[in-house]
Order: structure tokens, then C-alpha cells, then sequence
């Protein structure tokens, strides 16, 4: 992985095309909420599989909790979908056929040159695409739990919103006032 790419440091703005054939920027993608991001190896692997079948049990704890999802592979856009569809994922998946983020990032799987995928990361990403945690999944254990993924973003959820214990000082007041503090954080 480059050596930029740490906790604090901030995940390259890439724009893909999505399953649908649209082009999308993580950007837009995330908003202002925390992201669970996967680099995938893609469709073929079971690991991969494996972890986006309990991402797709998982997901609507995460969609509750105004928390984004994206999956990145190395694979075309018939294989994007069949993958999305395979595991009955409701989330964003961009497709990465060219390898530009594996050969940006540098994280070319190379002991499997058939398929070519990118070496398999989870991010935890704080709004603005900075980086709270990276889980380098080549061995399937060092990917994350859906419980791991949790406390994750319980501490960058706590961190990023200021209503997190709405009985801290002031915030009451501010609600009756403006509401900047208060999600979606935007002045009344």
C-alpha cells in the first residue's frame, strides 16, 4: 500500500463507473457520513464472497445508522453486478477493470497473476475521505467483523457528530435556536 495511505491521511478522491454504468466520485458517494469502503479481488473469490454476504447482513444496521458503503473490484461491469446480485448487496459497486487504484495504490495481488486483483482492503473513513482504519484482508482473518466494523464506527460516529450525548451543555439551547448542531447539521 502507499505509504500515504494511513489512519489520518486522506483516500484519493478516485471517480469510477458504478453497476448501473454511472460514473461516481467517493465524494459524492460518502456525503458527510462515516464509509465502510472495500477494495475487492471481485466475483471469483470466495473470500470475497463470503465477506460481503455478512456486509449484506449487516447492512441495514448500516444504513440506520447514516453510515455509506462501497465496494471497488478489479472486475467489468457484468461481473460488477452479477457480484452485487450474487450476495444481495444494496450498496454502491465500482468497477475498477482498468486497475487504476491497484496500480495507484500499489497493491497488486501479485501472486495471482490469472486474475490480476487488487490486494483485498477494508477502510473505515471518516467524512471528507480520511482514513480511521485499514484492514488488510488477504488472509480472510484480517478482514473485519461486522462487531469489528461496529466499534469502528462508534468511535468515528461519536467523533464527527456533536449531537453524539444530547445532554452535553449547549446542545439543547442550540436546538432552539439554529440546529447546527443536530443532524444533518444544517442552520434552520
Amino acid at each position: 500500500m502507499r505509504a500515504d495511505i494511513v489512519p489520518g491521511g486522506l483516500f484519493p478522491d478516485y471517480e469510477l463507473t458504478d453497476h448501473t454504468k454511472t460514473r461516481r466520485k467517493l465524494s459524492e458517494l460518502q456525503g458527510n457520513d462515516p464509509m465502510i469502503l472495500i477494495l475487492s479481488r471481485g466475483h471469483y473469490c470466495p473470500k470475497d464472497h463470503q465477506q460481503h454476504l455478512e456486509l449484506a447482513a449487516f447492512y441495514p444496521k448500516i444504513a440506520v445508522a447514516y453510515t455509506q458503503i462501497v465496494t471497488i473490484s478489479t472486475d467489468n461491469i457484468l461481473e460488477t453486478n452479477e457480484f452485487r446480485a450474487s450476495v444481495g448487496a444494496q450498496w454502491t459497486f465500482l468497477s475498477d477493470s482498468g486497475r487504476k487504484i491497484q496500480q495507484d495504490l500499489d497493491i497488486q495481488e501479485y501472486t495471482d497473476p490469472h486474475h490480476n486483483p487488487m490486494i483485498p482492503h477494508t477502510l473505515v473513513l471518516e467524512p471528507g475521505l480520511r482514513i480511521y482504519k485499514i484492514y488488510n484482508g488477504y488472509w480472510f482473518w484480517g478482514r473485519p467483523s461486522p462487531d469489528e466494523l461496529r466499534v469502528d464506527l462508534r468511535e468515528v460516529t461519536r467523533k464527527i457528530r456533536a449531537d453524539w450525548d444530547l445532554s452535553a451543555p449547549g446542545l439543547r439551547e442550540n436546538w432552539e435556536g439554529d440546529h447546527s448542531q443536530h443532524y444533518p447539521y444544517q442552520a434552520k
